[in-house]
């Protein structure tokens, strides 16, 4: 409300989501990202990635844009700012949709060099584990698959991989570190060295070096499809790769966990890349990444600035229409 000579006037507003349905996810992120800077407020150690988090993608220019051939108008974001803490919500999501437009750029000429390779998808897991042994189980599995990418099988087969690291919450507090690996297999394996999910968990196990079986998941990535329908599956499968390294969910659900969980992954790597694939994805990331921006050329006219702020109380972003 607004007070002019004594009366109030109702000020109207525009929300985000409203007015772009490809917008709505940024009132569900940056709302998880209060609630996880809200975790780190209470701890004066953390109190710099709560004053980060706070003013993360408080802000966001839009341009209006019009669309010279079909007359439409849209939106476009123009501008914002990113904490890159690495686990604000906002930023891991907006990491998440940059790497997977790169992915999906890249694919066409991985494809047409090696038109008869497959994609499958590995889930790599270990016990449960105290959340203060976080850090040291994760090196280990790094360890673990080095001597695993390292074995003949996986060298006469794998052209390429992209692994990133996942750490759940348990029901009773432990925590479940595990990797999540995309491969690019030649078409030989499917003929000469195929695993079975068993085998995959036997290679697995000896190179861990431990007694019990690890849970182990491999699966395909889609029967082969036409154009556009494959490259979504593969995209896909990309995007569950490159997913959250921590559920914000699991963040909030104790903060000592929390707090413990960022002191021990403190400066660990959670990508990796390798063969084919190697750099083809990179943790570190700008304000210019996580906007998102087109490279190409863009031929639509813009119309106007809208500029949409973030109102905590509301959970929502919007602006003030004019009069």
């Amino acid at each position: 409300m607004e007070r002019i000579d004594n009366k109030k006037i109702k000020v109207k507003y525009e929300k985000l989501s409203d007015r772009s349905e490809k917008d709505k996810p940024w009132d569900i992120h940056r709302h998880d990202c209060d609630l996880v800077a809200d975790i780190y407020k209470q701890s004066f150690e953390f109190e710099r990635y709560f004053e980060r988090m706070n003013e993360c993608s408080g802000h966001l220019q839009y341009s209006e844009m019009l669309n010279r051939e079909t007359g439409e108008i849209g939106i476009k974001l123009k501008s914002a700012r990113f904490c890159r803490v690495r686990h604000c919500p906002v930023c891991q999501w907006r990491k998440s949709l940059m790497w997977k437009a790169r992915f999906y750029k890249a694919l066409p000429d991985i494809e047409k060099q090696f038109k008869s390779a497959r994609w499958m998808f590995l889930t790599l897991t270990v016990e449960n584990c105290d959340v203060s042994e976080v850090r040291e189980k994760i090196q280990w599995m790094n360890k673990s698959f080095i001597k695993m990418i390292q074995r003949k099988h996986f060298k006469n087969y794998n052209l390429g991989f992209v692994k990133t690291t996942e750490i759940t919450r348990s029901k009773d507090g432990k925590a479940h570190p595990h990797f999540h690996i995309l491969l690019l297999m030649k078409p030989s394996y499917f003929k000469y060295g195929y695993l079975k999910t068993t085998d995959w968990a036997e290679l697995w196990r000896d190179c861990l070096g431990v007694s019990y079986t690890p849970i182990t998941d491999i699966r395909m990535v889609k029967a082969k499809l036409n154009g556009e329908a494959n490259k979504s599956a593969i995209a896909e499968a990309a995007a569950e790769t490159l997913k959250y390294a921590v559920k914000p969910s699991d963040m909030v659900k104790d903060p000592e966990w929390f707090h413990e969980l960022t002191r021990q992954v403190h400066k660990l790597r959670f990508v990796s890349t390798g063969g084919v694939l190697k750099d083809l994805f990179k943790e570190d990331t700008s304000e210019k990444d996580l906007l998102l921006l087109s490279e190409e050329e863009d031929t639509d006219k813009e119309l106007r600035i809208l500029n949409y702020n973030w109102f905590k109380k509301d959970k929502n972003y919007k602006r003030k229409l004019e009069d």
